[in-house]
């Protein structure tokens, strides 16, 4: 903690000394997407905790890259899938310095000198909070603004309690901001 603090940067939305969770992840992980010029899928199963980072990263108009696997490999189905999905075939460190050279990037320009008026403990998801989200969901695709906006929620908040019912394999949230309860394929 003292080496980072005196040469790199320490950012969190939780108290410093907080013990991470499971569900903490993907909201970790858009923080380090939005500092990040882009992301590089090594391997990813269909079900991942990457395919969430990576589709946070295309969402904040990052560079989305992956390295293709055998596709017999399930190992590899959600990799396969973001690069059948126009991501960046990336086969060395080559093409990664292509894509991210590209003119076009999102820059990572300071945000404006708003504060954050959110909620003040992101991890805090209240059950009533959940389950107003979750009654929004069908097997339609649904834009997430409009479940916010039924909910009676923010979209900030909306878009948190859907990457936990996503982790939770109860729904599935895809490209363009939209979100659906999760067909049981088993």
């Amino acid at each position: 903690y003292k080496s980072i603090s005196e040469t790199g940067l320490i950012l969190s939305e939780n108290a410093f000394g907080y013990t991470g969770r499971a569900q903490d992840f993907p909201r970790r992980n858009r923080l380090i997407t939005g500092l990040s010029s882009g992301v590089v899928v090594i391997e990813a199963a269909e079900r991942s905790g990457s395919l969430i980072s990576a589709r946070t990263a295309g969402e904040q108009g990052r560079e989305v890259m992956a390295v293709p696997g055998s596709p017999l490999d399930p190992r590899a189905a959600g990799s396969n899938r973001l690069i059948r999905e126009g991501a960046t075939l990336v086969r060395n460190a080559d093409d990664v310095l292509e894509a991210l050279s590209r003119p076009g990037l999102t820059s990572l320009d300071a945000p404006s000198g708003r504060s954050y008026q959110g909620e003040t403990d992101p991890s805090a998801l209240p059950a009533a909070q959940i389950e107003a989200v979750f009654e929004q969901l069908s097997y339609t695709p649904m834009p997430i603004d409009l479940i916010a906006q039924a909910a009676g929620l923010s979209a900030a908040r909306c878009a948190a309690i859907l990457v936990e019912l996503e982790l939770s394999g109860k729904v599935e949230t895809l490209a363009g901001g939209l979100a659906l309860l999760a067909v049981d394929t088993a």
